[in-house]
């Protein structure tokens, strides 16, 4: 038997895959069932829980409502300092044109707070796909600098006159001269290949560019002749902006890998699932009503029949393809 407390009942996990299932009464406050689901799971020590999109069957709510309702009270409860046990959140999304309102949802989070030190989405990612356990540290980001110094000499009838030629050429130095911060926690991910271009980008345009991954989020200042800083900061941006785009793309691979699993037949007659990025490519040509896609199975090129479900090659072959939804999850 159940037992009721807080607007919800638990029962015993039964013949699904988890050991216990919460059943939430019905409430149009989808963010406060949420909240209160997510307390006892933190209270009862569970390490996972998943949800469905709460209201949007029978109670007939809107997808984008229960999305932004349901990812504010996951986000709030990630905030608080306190939670310990509670490591895994997710959502499972039956209907697939569900998907983009949560991705949205998640999206315009990300793009709100993507200066925060602990933005809403890295909170959402850390809860969505585990919390990351590796205890080791980055190392520092060094970026050496050779400074060229100029010497001027002045030479004049008069130390007045000299002082005034000084404070001319001064002048003229800070005119052209520029300083611009990019702050972004990005930056805290730059790999060596990063690292190098900064510094080829340093080198080439003659800028100081200073790292400070000390600071949360992590800031980048680059110096110099204004017309060479703002070069260097365009390109900097947009080396961010890809990464960015990167991990979104990521993000959305492993939500359609939570949703939808693409496979082909293998040699024993067995099917094999594609890896995460066919297998969004595969759903995104879907959902686009596209009839084609090119994709690679066994290191050779194939060309998908998104309406037979075949994939052939320029060599006559033919491999069967199959998509299999995920209708189950864990709480």
């Amino acid at each position: 038997a159940g037992q009721l407390q807080h607007d919800f009942i638990t029962t015993q996990g039964g013949n699904l895959l988890c050991s216990k299932i919460i059943h939430l009464l019905s409430n149009d406050d989808v963010k406060s069932q949420v909240s209160k689901v997510l307390n006892e799971c933190e209270q009862r020590m569970y390490k996972s829980v998943a949800f469905p999109a709460i209201g949007t069957g029978q109670a007939g709510q809107s997808p984008a409502k229960v999305a932004d309702e349901m990812l504010d009270a996951i986000v709030e409860f990630a905030s608080k300092k306190s939670v310990q046990h509670l490591q895994t959140i997710k959502i499972i999304i039956f209907q697939t044109n569900m998907l983009k309102d949560f991705y949205e949802s998640m999206k315009k989070r990300e793009d709100s707070d993507s200066f925060a030190p602990d933005s809403w989405f890295s909170i959402l990612k850390s809860f969505f796909w585990g919390k990351n356990q590796s205890t080791e540290k980055k190392k520092p980001m060094i970026l050496e600098k050779k400074v060229n110094l100029v010497t001027f000499q002045i030479c004049g009838e008069s130390q007045e006159n000299v002082d005034a030629a000084e404070s001319w050429i001064k002048d003229l130095i800070l005119k052209e001269q520029s300083e611009t911060t990019i702050t972004n926690e990005l930056i805290e991910s730059f790999d060596e290949s990063q690292i190098a271009t900064l510094a080829d980008l340093q080198r080439r345009k003659h800028v100081t560019i200073q790292l400070d991954n000390k600071l949360s989020p992590p800031e980048i200042t680059i110096s110099g002749i204004s017309r060479d800083v703002w070069f260097v900061l365009v390109e900097i941006q947009t080396m961010i902006q890809n990464m960015k785009d990167a991990e979104e793309e990521q993000s959305k691979a492993e939500l359609f890998s939570n949703l939808v699993e693409w496979r082909y037949l293998g040699s024993n007659d067995t099917f094999v699932a594609f890896d995460k990025w066919t297998n969004m490519q595969l759903e995104d040509a879907k959902l686009a009503k596209k009839p084609y896609l090119n994709v690679r199975i066994n290191k050779k090129n194939y060309k998908v029949d998104l309406n037979t479900l075949q994939a052939h090659d320029n060599q006559g072959k033919t491999i069967n393809i199959q998509r299999v939804t995920r209708n189950e999850g864990e709480l």
